[in-house]
C-alpha cells in the first residue's frame, strides 16, 4: 500500500493520539503527493504549530504560503498554513454579511470579539470552514488536514453537526425572533418579574451586555442558513469516496488503543478510512551482533583501556535496540490484527527528527515506497 494511492482524494485527514508525530506525518503525506506531482496544501489546526517546524519555517500564518521543494521537473507544489480561528471568522463575514453596515456592526460588536476569539467549538468550526474555502480553492488538488490529539480531532469530525443544531434550535430561534430583531432582544420577557436569570444576568453585567447581544444577533441574522449550509456540504465531503482518514499510532500501548478507538468511531460513523500509519518504528538489525571475543579484541586494537567494558556494554546496547525494535514489530502485527489484517504503513524511527525538505523527504518515501 502507498499513501500515493489516495491522490485522487480532495482531502485527507490524519488522526491520532498526542505524542505520535502526526504533524510529521501530515506533512510527509502531504510531500509524497506533492513529489507524485500533485497541487498540496497542508493545514494544521492544532494551536501547538509543529508544522512550521516540521517543514523548517519560522512561522506559518492563515494564508498558504507555498514551500521549495526543490526542482520541480515532474513534480507539484506544496503549500502550508495554521488555521486562525479569528481571521477565518472574520473573512466569514466580510464574504456573507447582508450589507457593509451589517458587516461593520459585526466586527465592531463586543460579542462577536469573544464568540469568535474564545468560546469553545469555535476552533472547530473554523476548521470546517477554512476547510470549505480550501476546497473550492482551485489551486490546490488535495487538501491534508492535521488535526489536534484524538479527542480533539473527534470535535472537528463533529463540528458540522454541532453548528446545524445550534442554528436550528429552538433557543437560537426565539433570540431571532421579530423582537429580537428589531434590536430589543424580547425586552418584555427579559424584563418579566418572573424571569430571574434575566435578572439577574442584567444586574450583573449590565444593560450594555443584553443590547450587544441583541445588536450581534439582529446584524447576523440572514447569515444563519449559510453556516448550515457550508456546515452540511463539509460533512457530506468528509463521508464521500473523495475523503480519506488517516490515523497515525506509535508502538507505545496507549497510542495503540486510542488508534483503535479512532477506526472504530470512524468506521461507525461511515468516514472513509485510508491507511493507518505506525510511526517511529525501529528496525531490527540485519545482522547478528559480534561475538564479544571479536569486539574486545576490536577495541583493544583500538586502543581502548577497558576493552571488555566497552565490549559488555555494547553488546548490551545491541540487545535492548532489538528488544525495542521487537516489540514496535510487535505493535505493528498488533494494530494490524486488531484493524482487520490490515497492515500499517511503517515509517521508521529515523536517527534524526525527520524536519525541513531534507528529512521529510525520507518521510515521504516510506509512505510512498
Amino acid at each position: 500500500m502507498s499513501i500515493t494511492n489516495f491522490e485522487d482524494r480532495r482531502v485527507i485527514v490524519c488522526c491520532g493520539s498526542g505524542g505520535v508525530g502526526k504533524t510529521t506525518i501530515s506533512a510527509g503525506i502531504a510531500l509524497a503527493l506533492a513529489n507524485n506531482g500533485a497541487r498540496v496544501a497542508v493545514v494544521t489546526i492544532d494551536p501547538a504549530r509543529r508544522l512550521a517546524s516540521a517543514l523548517g519555517l519560522e512561522t506559518l500564518g492563515d494564508e498558504p504560503r507555498q514551500v521549495d521543494i526543490g526542482p520541480t521537473g515532474t513534480r507539484g507544489e506544496l503549500w502550508a498554513l495554521q488555521l486562525d480561528a479569528k481571521a477565518t471568522f472574520d473573512r466569514l463575514v466580510r464574504r456573507h454579511a447582508p450589507s457593509p453596515e451589517a458587516e461593520q456592526r459585526i466586527l465592531d460588536n463586543r460579542i462577536y470579539e469573544h464568540l469568535s476569539g474564545a468560546v469553545a467549538g469555535s476552533q472547530e468550526y473554523m476548521a470546517v470552514e477554512r476547510l470549505n474555502e480550501l476546497t473550492d480553492d482551485p489551486r490546490f488538488e488535495v487538501i491534508v488536514l492535521d488535526t489536534p490529539p484524538a479527542q480533539n480531532a473527534l470535535d472537528f469530525l463533529d463540528a458540522p453537526t454541532r453548528i446545524t443544531h445550534f442554528i436550528e434550535g429552538k433557543s437560537l430561534r426565539m433570540l431571532l425572533s421579530p423582537g429580537a430583531a428589531a434590536g430589543h432582544l424580547g425586552w418584555k420577557v427579559l424584563h418579566a418579574g418572573s424571569s430571574t436569570v434575566f435578572s439577574i444576568l442584567e444586574r450583573v453585567t449590565g444593560a450594555q451586555l443584553l443590547r450587544d447581544l441583541s445588536e450581534f444577533l439582529a446584524a447576523f441574522d440572514g447569515m444563519y442558513s449559510g453556516f448550515s449550509e457550508r456546515a452540511e456540504r463539509v460533512r457530506a465531503l468528509l463521508h464521500s469516496p473523495r475523503a480519506a482518514f488517516v490515523v497515525v499510532s506509535s508502538a507505545d500501548d496507549e497510542p495503540v488503543r486510542e488508534a483503535v478507538m479512532l477506526v472504530e468511531r470512524l468506521t461507525h460513523d461511515h468516514y472513509p478510512l485510508g491507511p493507518a500509519v505506525m510511526n517511529r518504528v525501529r528496525q531490527r538489525a540485519e545482522c547478528d551482533p559480534p561475538p564479544r571475543d571479536a569486539l574486545i579484541e576490536a577495541y583493544a586494537d583500538a586502543g581502548a583501556v577497558h576493552p571488555q567494558d566497552l565490549a559488555d556494554r555494547t553488546l548490551a546496547q545491541l540487545a535492548e535496540d532489538d528488544a525495542r525494535a521487537r516489540r514496535d514489530h510487535d505493535a505493528c502485527a498488533r494494530l494490524a490484527r486488531l484493524l482487520g489484517d490490515r497492515a500499517p504503513l511503517e515509517v521508521p524511527d529515523f536517527a534524526d527528527e525527520p524536519v525541513e525538505i531534507a528529512g521529510l523527504e525520507h518521510v515521504a518515501d516510506a509512505l510512498a515506497p
